[in-house]
């Protein structure tokens, strides 16, 4: 394994060692300075693998240390500094971990928060987005997708110098915990009904919900109806009246 600790010192590398372990491998290297992508870092990397061929991991940490400084295109530079990684690892069938930086301001999609471009998460094979819960906290959460990786959630706690796990999660188990309740209580509504008929805020009283909003009950409906719904075996239907969308449910027993 080669690590290319680009913002630290051989002492602090060594300090961190001392802390982990009493001896380190002696497959272990280091370095503290390398060439950037576009001055011949991947000439070096094939020299060493000369004179370690054995080697299966490369950690570059960091990124910025080595990649291309672009005003012109920045995607373009983003997408063709991994494309360069991308293509060493394929060549030698090995792996290399890019570590990067993320941004600070929040996102819905926590992988739009990694530093730069898109043309970084685009080019990888897989992306890891680690998240501290709070600067003092030992908690964090890694976010994880990539081309032949589905999306995972680890829990993690820090401790002794190491991650350990504490829960994960995969995209199965996160698709269900973000369908909404209350289409888990039309499910139960709708057990002892062969069907149902009437508008979204009759269905709202019927079911004793005031918290949602009748055109966010029909969203969900809509975006669950061949989902969620209909792997419970409740068909859903809506139809314009001058009343009103009328909401149809019925009970499927063909299914």
């Amino acid at each position: 394994m080669l690590y290319l600790c680009l913002e630290d010192t051989f002492c602090r590398i060594q300090d961190r060692l001392f802390r982990l372990t009493d001896e380190a491998s002696g497959r272990l290297h280091f370095a503290v300075a390398s060439d950037k992508l576009s001055d011949g870092l991947i000439v070096q990397l094939e020299d060493y693998l000369k004179e370690y061929p054995d080697s299966r991991l490369i950690v570059i940490d960091t990124l910025q240390k080595v990649r291309t400084a672009s005003k012109d295109n920045a995607y373009a530079s983003d997408y063709g500094d991994i494309s360069l990684i991308k293509d060493f690892a394929d060549r030698h069938s090995l792996a290399v971990i890019v570590v990067h930086h993320i941004r600070k301001q929040n996102d819905s999609d926590v992988f739009n928060k990694v530093s730069g471009t898109t043309g970084l998460t685009g080019s990888a094979d897989a992306t890891f987005v680690l998240e501290q819960e709070s600067r003092a906290s030992n908690a964090a959460k890694l976010y994880v997708t990539g081309r032949d990786t589905p999306y995972q959630e680890f829990t993690l706690r820090f401790r002794d110098c190491s991650w350990e796990l504490v829960e994960r999660k995969e995209q199965e188990q996160l698709a269900k915990e973000a369908i909404p309740d209350i289409l888990f209580r039309i499910v139960n509504f709708m057990q002892d009904k062969g069907e149902w008929t009437g508008t979204a805020t009759e269905l709202l009283d019927a079911l004793g919900e005031t918290e949602t909003a009748a055109n966010v009950l029909t969203k969900w409906m809509n975006e669950y109806r061949l989902g969620f719904l209909l792997e419970n075996h409740i068909r859903y239907d809506f139809s314009r009246r001058s009343s009103g969308r009328m909401i149809s449910l019925a009970v499927a027993t063909d299914i």
